[in-house]
């Protein structure tokens, strides 16, 4: 029989319930917040399968995908979240799917981001080469590229998996909460994944800085549209910005595993809540916001979408 006195079962239970009040009212605004963008970012999906002329453009195409590879990325990081704040550990194997589709994604952007820098290249610096190069087959082999490749890197992390002995486990149940850290059971995946995120961030870097040097020094050539290198130059800026948030992402884990190790459930919870809204929700919906607000062709369709198609008064009238 138990010998704990009334007093301190109240205790306990009222511990129980801040825990569980502190758990919702952390995770409900962020939860709330995380549908909000969702369907921004949705509508917006939406939006580049509209119109013909965002389906036969490159940079739209590009676009698009970026976008579907955050969505994703962000629908599954909340999900992850929320097991996390509502302490539900998962099996190996179903961790293991949504770790592995979460690094899909999460390797998908910041390849798109080298794309897209190397097209706004192209078009500044090689403008009567353009439309020869930068082609919607093109465009497309490119993307079917940037997702092998992605998916060689997760196929071959779960083969460092295979390695791992399972059957030395009491069970398949975790004991900590899921993130891709938790599937390195081995130092063989730790050691690669930290070389593989290295040399994706190295490639991406060089590549997007090397691109706005060029656009930079294109941009004071006399035979350049100044307007259209201006601009240029600032999309590159974006795309770097995209890239620094999209690496600092890679610290989440380990600081959320670290922290879970010598802080209090309450204050761990409200500590992830603020590193998850920082580096995890709010770069994976900066490309809707950026290029919904800054494209003067996507703006207003998106506007008239997101209005449930309400015919606006400062719009004029439908966009065709």
């Amino acid at each position: 029989m138990s010998n704990a006195t009334p007093s301190q079962t109240n205790i306990t239970v009222g511990l129980q319930y801040r825990g569980l009040l502190e758990m919702v009212l952390s995770s409900a605004p962020i939860t709330v917040a995380c549908c909000v963008f969702l369907f921004i970012n949705g509508i917006m999906l939406f939006t580049l399968r509209s119109k013909s002329v965002f389906r036969e453009t490159s940079r739209y195409i590009l676009l698009y995908n970026l976008l579907f590879a955050d969505t994703v990325q962000m629908a599954l990081s909340q999900l992850l979240y929320l097991l996390s704040a509502c302490r539900i550990w998962l099996t190996y194997p179903v961790c293991g799917v949504l770790a592995m589709l979460a690094d899909l994604t999460n390797e998908v952007s910041p390849l798109t981001l080298v794309l897209m820098s190397l097209e706004r290249y192209v078009a500044v610096c090689y403008p009567l080469r353009h439309a020869t190069i930068i082609t919607i087959r093109n465009t497309d082999v490119a993307i079917v590229v940037v997702w092998a490749f992605s998916s060689l890197n997760v196929l071959i992390r779960v083969l460092l998996l295979l390695d791992f002995p399972f059957e030395d486990l009491e069970s398949l149940q975790m004991k900590d909460f899921c993130s891709d850290i938790a599937m390195f059971l081995g130092p063989m995946s730790d050691y690669y994944n930290k070389a593989f995120t290295c040399f994706l961030f190295a490639l991406a870097g060089v590549t997007v800085t090397c691109s706005y040097i060029g656009v930079v020094i294109a941009a004071r050539s006399a035979s350049t549209d100044k307007a259209s290198a201006h601009k240029a130059r600032n999309t590159l800026l974006l795309h770097l910005v995209q890239l620094g948030l999209s690496l600092s992402s890679t610290v989440h884990d380990p600081l959320v595993i670290a922290m879970s190790k010598f802080l209090d459930r309450v204050t761990h919870l409200r500590i992830h809540s603020i590193i998850y809204v920082c580096i995890i929700l709010l770069p994976r919906c900066l490309s809707a916001l950026i290029y919904g607000i800054r494209d003067q062709i996507i703006r207003p369709i998106l506007i008239y979408h997101l209005c449930c198609r309400l015919k606006l008064p400062r719009l004029g009238s439908q966009p065709t």
